[in-house]
């Protein structure tokens, strides 16, 4: 049976408290191909009541016990891969093999990652006579986005468990139809009622109603800047802890030393992954003055070689982008670039010509890019890079850091040395020197306006503890 117009609350589907519907639409043609449920104000005090409840319980068990949860939601997870990655494929346009490979691929990495640090992680240590403790904060309330659903479900939703706290999910409406799956494949491997519950709906309804919530210990979102901003000032009232995963705008500064013909089609691939729609995508590549022609070059032919095309289609590695709104945004940031004098490389206002339905963007390069422009300063969360030249490494460094974001940041030079160096000048939550392979056991997060608190591994646990001191715990 179908739970897409239910909610998981208390270990049970249950219908929502007043019914409204939303329709779910596969980018790749702009057809509605399911609906969810809204949910509302009611719904989610009947899911952190449930959550309440069960933390008075799960707040207190071992371990051993926890993480034998997340062993059977792991075996469960792999179980269900095929049905998470068709309908991530669906909601949100992902080629078939990427949303297998990567989009499901990553959920399993941060719980499998998780399930290893809970077996050795230190929730007490002693200080002379007293006892310093880590406990779970609570029940904690999770937003999360549509461009990387299962990645930001899992490493929310681990990390909590592993503390023992407990929960209410709100996933993005847009791309809904993964975490419903989630939330069978927990009830499938045991969790027990209350711990974990799912309700489907807006920001300003469900999402608002979370943060807002006298019963929600902490608030832990990741979406837009603009939307963080609410979720913080809606929370504020409470004084919950708010953990924040926001927008980006990378940097990756190409040294004069780089081997272009490496380094560029590296930089266009991973701006361009997943159309483009990830936070800490290199959106702004920085090239020395001399090489900016050639460096334009490369890029338009690795550019070019994208194959722009629906979700099931073969042979696609650039599927649609997730929506009409986002579709619009990034086009308007496209004539932006154009009307402000940047040269366009390749691509450009409009879908690929053979592509007259479903939200296609153009492969687009822009050379001559100044910091001024609005394709440098704002998130365009679309497959569009900037370049922009540089005549001395310290102004590709100031430049870089000139933006009210600071999530991640790229090195490409053959002096590790220097790399090192100016990896510490970076404001930035992570720096990746030379294209390093993703680890799920590094902390992810960022400075300024992309948020604060981290994510992954030993530092998502941190983010769902209080440290609790007890003095006198041993015999003076």
């Amino acid at each position: 049976m179908s739970h897409n117009l239910q909610f998981y609350i208390d270990g049970a589907w249950v219908d929502p408290e007043v019914p409204k519907v939303l329709d779910v639409i596969d980018p790749s043609n702009e057809d509605a191909f399911a609906q969810i449920s809204l949910g509302s104000k009611a719904d989610v005090d009947k899911a952190v009541a449930a959550a309440r409840g069960a933390f008075e319980t799960f707040g207190f068990t071992s371990r051993e016990e926890r993480l034998d949860l997340l062993n059977r939601i792991i075996e469960v997870y792999k179980k269900r891969s095929q049905d998470l990655a068709l309908a991530v494929s669906r909601e949100m346009g992902a080629p078939r093999q990427f949303a297998l490979d990567s989009q499901v691929g990553v959920g399993l990495a941060h719980l499998q990652k998780m399930a290893e640090v809970l077996k050795s992680f230190q929730f007490q240590q002693a200080k002379g006579t007293s006892m310093v403790v880590k406990e779970p904060i609570g029940v904690v309330g999770l937003i999360t986005p549509w461009n990387w659903p299962l990645n930001q479900v899992t490493c929310k939703v681990a990390p909590a468990l592993a503390a023992g706290c407990t929960m209410v999910l709100k996933p993005s409406e847009i791309a809904p139809l993964d975490a419903i799956i989630f939330a069978e494949i927990m009830d499938e491997a045991g969790t027990p009622k209350g711990v974990f519950n799912l309700i489907n709906g807006d920001g300003p309804t469900v999402g608002e109603a979370l943060s807002a919530h006298p019963g929600i210990d902490m608030m832990s979102f990741t979406g837009s800047t603009r939307a963080g901003i609410l979720v913080a000032k809606a929370a504020a009232d409470t004084v919950k802890r708010v953990h924040q995963e926001l927008g980006g705008k990378s940097a990756n500064i190409l040294f004069p030393d780089v081997d272009l013909a490496d380094a560029v089609p590296k930089g266009v691939r991973g701006c361009f992954g997943n159309s483009g729609q990830s936070c800490n995508a290199p959106t702004r590549m920085f090239v020395p003055r001399e090489h900016h022609d050639e460096a334009a070059a490369l890029a338009k032919t690795a550019a070019e070689k994208f194959v722009v095309g629906a979700a099931d289609a073969s042979g696609t590695n650039l599927g649609p982008v997730v929506s009409r709104i986002q579709y619009d945004k990034i086009q308007g940031l496209i004539e932006s670039g154009i009307a402000e004098g940047a040269t366009l490389v390749t691509g450009g206002p409009g879908r690929p010509a053979d592509l007259n339905r479903g939200y296609y963007v153009r492969p687009t390069v822009f050379a001559n890019v100044t910091p001024e422009m609005r394709i440098a300063r704002e998130e365009i969360f679309g497959p569009v890079l900037s370049i922009l030249p540089y005549d001395s490494v310290e102004e590709a460094i100031e430049q870089a850091n000139d933006t009210v974001y600071g999530l991640a940041s790229y090195l490409q030079t053959k002096d590790l040395d220097k790399a090192r160096a100016v990896a510490r000048r970076m404001r930035t939550g992570n720096v990746h020197i030379n294209y390093p392979a993703w680890e799920a056991g590094m902390p992810f997060g960022g400075y300024k306006q992309s948020g604060n608190g981290r994510e992954y591994a030993e530092y998502g646990l941190e983010d769902f503890l209080e440290t609790k001191g007890i003095l006198g715990y041993e015999a003076a």
